[in-house]
C-alpha cells in the first residue's frame, strides 16, 4: 500500500466556504470547524449575491450556506450554484427540522444542511461526508422531510408528482431499483452491499448510473424520487404489489 502524497486528492484538506450574514455565526463555524486538520476554511461570505463570485475565485469543494439572508438567500444562491458545471457540493444551514425550505434547498441539489445548534464534531463530520459524496441526512430528518413533501400542495399535485416518479422509477434495472430503495432507506454504501449481497464497489456504480439516469446532484434525491413513487410505507418498507 502506498502512502498518500500531498498531491493526492485524498490527502488534500476540504476547501470549504462559509457564507452567512451573521458575523458571530461566521466567527463560531470558523473557530470549529478551522481547528480540522482535513478542512481548509478558504473564504467566508456574508449574503447569497457574493457566492458565484467567491466560488469562481476560491474553488472550494463544499459551500456551508446560511438560508435565510437579507439580499440573496441561500436557496436561491444553492439553485444557482448547482446550476453550473462542476460546482461544489452545498451544505444547507437551518434553524428548522423539517422547513419546506430545507426540501427546495435538497430538489435544488444541497447536499443536506446541518441545525445551527449541531454539536461542532458532528457539523465537522457533515463536511467531511459530504465532501466524500454523502448526504449528511439522517435517515430520521430525510423520513420528516418526505412527510413534509407529500403533505405540501394540492391532492392533484401530489398525484401528478407520484404519477411522474412512478415513470421514472420504471427505467430503471431490477437491481438499480433495489439500490435506490436501499438508498431511500438511508442505508449505507455498505450496508446496502451487506443487504443485497454486492461489493460496495458494485453498489457505488449503481449510485453513480442512477444518479446519471435521473440527472440528480446526490443520493437523497434519489431518495425523494422513491417516496413520491410510493415505494416507501411508513416503517421503511416495500409495500406489496
Amino acid at each position: 500500500m502506498t502512502t498518500p502524497t500531498p498531491m493526492d486528492p485524498a490527502a488534500r484538506p476540504v476547501r470549504l466556504l462559509v457564507v452567512d450574514d451573521d458575523p458571530l455565526v461566521r466567527a463560531g463555524l470558523a473557530l470549529m470547524l478551522g481547528g480540522a486538520d482535513d478542512i481548509d476554511i478558504v473564504g467566508e461570505g456574508a449574503d447569497g449575491t457574493e457566492v458565484a463570485a467567491l466560488v469562481d475565485r476560491l474553488r472550494p469543494d463544499v459551500v456551508l450556506m446560511d438560508i435565510r439572508m437579507p439580499g440573496m438567500d441561500g436557496l436561491t444562491a444553492t439553485e444557482s450554484l448547482r446550476a453550473r458545471p462542476d460546482a461544489p457540493e452545498v451544505v444547507v444551514l437551518t434553524t428548522f427540522h423539517a422547513d419546506e425550505q430545507v426540501l427546495r434547498a435538497i430538489r435544488a441539489g444541497a447536499a443536506g444542511f446541518v441545525l445551527k445548534d449541531t454539536p461542532p464534531a458532528q457539523i465537522v463530520d457533515s463536511v467531511r461526508r459530504v465532501a466524500a459524496g454523502d448526504p449528511v441526512l439522517s435517515p430520521a430528518v430525510t423520513r420528516q422531510l418526505m412527510a413534509r413533501a407529500a403533505g405540501t400542495g394540492p391532492r392533484d399535485d401530489r398525484a401528478d408528482r407520484a404519477g411522474r416518479a412512478r415513470q421514472r422509477i420504471a427505467a430503471l434495472a431490477e437491481r438499480e431499483r433495489e439500490v435506490a430503495v436501499a438508498v431511500a432507506r438511508g442505508r449505507s454504501n455498505a450496508e446496502i452491499a451487506a443487504t443485497l449481497y454486492l461489493s460496495v464497489a458494485t453498489v457505488k456504480t449503481q449510485v453513480s448510473r442512477i444518479l446519471a439516469k435521473f440527472g440528480f446532484n446526490n443520493r437523497v434525491q434519489i431518495a425523494l424520487l422513491v417516496h413520491d413513487a410510493g415505494l416507501l410505507d411508513d416503517d421503511g418498507a416495500e409495500p406489496a404489489t
